[in-house]
């Protein structure tokens, strides 16, 4: 009888000793994955920029990943590499429906083709929260993002102002299709049509995706306005986002003219920062991708925890320019974290 109870006894301490490193195996796997916050339901967001190249959506995916550390949830970034792969974007999306992650956090591509993929997923139970720049659409959670007419128009005075009301701009578009872009243009036209002083000789010329593109249309832009001597026959530049700034700059800095014209550009990269110290560029737009990603990423968590949550969050736009560059705020944006 000793012996029967002796062999009960070790079962159940053997059972029990499985049992517990069963329970370390899988605490370990997921903490692994992310950190996981005591109290909180561990939920598997995906995160889908407009590309993966440009330090923007760096700045997103780190502020994405310390969301997800300080809130014990799991961030799977993916996204296309060039920001008009549309129906790469697209193809992110349905994979992340098969596999039915929790929630989605998606800068979308285009504010109409990503409709259809985005309200599908909305429509199979897997919330969004859009970030960045806008979509066609109402059923997304949030929308996490810039005031991009507010920006546009902040580069638009300090242009306007620059050029003491009067002279002859150019805008260099990015895409057709990217509503945040196409908001800071509106916000930048508005802004000359304050000021009659102003003629905006071209506004009809789109950079597109990379900074090649932009580059070479750059310099299409620029070819018939150049003089005789060399210069050019505009007084200011606008451009709104990363790529097209960098394309201009580098036109700019090929002809001898970095400097020589009133210049004004949207976000930030160390290529932009060095041109803004050397007076090569005379103000940049900068928006707050770290908090950006950070915050979709923690209203999405919100939302899953059935926390009420603001259907439209603004991360702010600050304007930099040489004479602010080295102010803490001014430089923390400048020079945001990245992965």
């Amino acid at each position: 009888m000793k012996v029967e109870r002796l062999s009960g006894l070790v079962a159940a301490v053997c059972a029990a000793a499985v049992l517990a490193g069963c329970g370390s195996s899988t605490e370990s796997k997921a903490s692994e994955e992310t950190p996981k916050a005591t109290g909180t339901p561990s939920f598997k967001i995906a995160v889908i920029p407009k590309g993966t190249t440009h330090e923007f959506w760096k700045a997103i995916h780190a502020g994405a990943k310390k969301a997800a550390s300080e809130l014990g949830v799991e961030v799977i970034w993916k996204g296309p590499v060039k920001e008009d792969d549309r129906e790469s974007q697209i193809a992110v999306i349905e994979d992340f429906i098969t596999r039915g992650v929790d929630g989605i956090v998606v800068a979308p591509l285009d504010s109409s083709a990503l409709v259809a993929p985005i309200e599908e997923a909305i429509g199979k139970g897997i919330p969004v929260v859009i970030i960045d720049s806008g979509l066609n659409s109402d059923k997304y959670v949030s929308f996490v993002a810039t005031d991009n007419y507010k920006g546009g128009k902040l580069g638009g005075e300090h242009l306007a102002k620059l050029l003491g009301g009067k002279g002859r701009v150019v805008l260099l578009r990015y895409q057709v299709g990217s509503a945040s872009t196409q908001e800071r243009e509106k916000g930048f036209l508005d802004a000359m049509k304050e000021n009659p002083g102003i003629t905006v000789v071209s506004d009809n010329q789109y950079g597109g995706a990379t900074t090649e593109t932009a580059q070479r249309a750059a310099e299409n832009l620029l070819a018939p306005l150049k003089k005789p001597d060399g210069t050019l026959s505009i007084d200011g530049i606008f451009c709104p986002n990363e790529s097209t700034t960098v394309g201009m700059l580098r036109v700019l800095q090929d002809a001898g003219l970095a400097g020589k014209v009133k210049f004004v550009g949207f976000d930030s990269s160390p290529t932009l920062i060095a041109a803004l110290e050397k007076g090569q560029i005379h103000g940049l737009v900068l928006q707050n991708p770290f908090n950006m990603g950070y915050l979709g990423v923690k209203t999405m968590v919100s939302h899953l925890k059935k926390e009420s949550v603001e259907k439209r969050i603004d991360t702010g736009a600050t304007l930099a320019t040489p004479e602010n560059r080295n102010n803490p705020e001014i430089r923390q944006l400048l020079e945001p974290p990245r992965e």
